[in-house]
């Protein structure tokens, strides 16, 4: 059987890193619209990696256990790189909390059962999640432990607590690197490991959504302010992915 990739988010990010770890193994991309996950396809199929597409919702454990299934029915998934999202420019706080926040729970949750030992995993978080302030011990280990279907009925994520789309999106993104570490305990007993990686400004469709919108200025001054002076690639991101 053949050794199996899954890619949820095929977009600029998701594709630098399954360029990264894919050789010699199928590719499976899966996103909201076939449209996208099509063009993708072929940019991965043109540079001589073998590649299936599927659509998936990853708001939805229906959808996301299709996927699985469709997966596993190619071979092992020896790998899972989820990089889907929406961004505060892109949805209402109420999209943002169900796609990047309860999504990523069902992710983790459906593909934790299925993994092989050896497998890998990694999620993409954002630097948004650290620079929400610090929460309660009880914030954090909800967030990190309540079952995927019970997360969204929590009170910290009440409509009437989250103040705008960046407020949901940061709390979406503090709850992916919570989830993963407590995830990583069950996927360690598979003998396979998951991990999170917090990129900042990556240019990509998304981050030049930010850049022209409302937030754009904040995101100048991020620019301006960190180290290298300018916003990140998404082949810069690709390396951490295969370390």
């Amino acid at each position: 059987m053949s050794d199996v990739v899954v890619v949820i988010g095929p977009g600029s990010i998701g594709q630098a890193i399954a360029r990264r770890v894919s050789a010699g193994k199928q590719v499976l991309l899966a996103g909201l619209r076939q449209k996208n996950v099509d063009a993708a396809a072929e940019v991965l199929s043109n540079a001589g990696f073998e590649v299936s597409t599927a659509t998936v919702d990853v708001s939805s454990r229906a959808s996301v256990h299709a996927l699985v299934q469709a997966a596993t029915a190619l071979g092992e998934i020896t790998g899972v790189i989820h990089a889907a999202g929406v961004s505060p420019s892109q949805a209402s706080p109420e999209v943002i909390l169900r796609v990047d926040l309860y999504g990523t729970a069902l992710v983790l949750e459906e593909f934790g059962n299925v993994i092989v030992p050896g497998g890998a995993g990694v999620v993409i978080a954002s630097q948004s999640g650290h620079v929400l302030g610090a929460l309660t011990a009880e914030e954090d280990e909800a967030l990190a432990l309540t079952q995927a279907d019970g997360l969204l009925a929590l009170p910290m994520l009440q409509l009437e607590q989250v103040k705008d789309s960046l407020h949901a999106y940061q709390l979406s993104k503090r709850a992916n690197a919570l989830r993963v570490m407590a995830e990583a305990v069950r996927w360690g007993k598979r003998g396979a490991r998951v991990n999170t990686i917090s990129p900042g400004i990556i240019i990509s469709p998304t981050a030049k959504d930010e850049l022209s919108g409302p937030s754009g200025e904040a995101y100048q001054r991020m620019i301006g302010l960190c180290l290298p002076g300018r916003a990140g690639t998404p082949d810069e991101v690709g390396p951490l992915a295969r370390s």
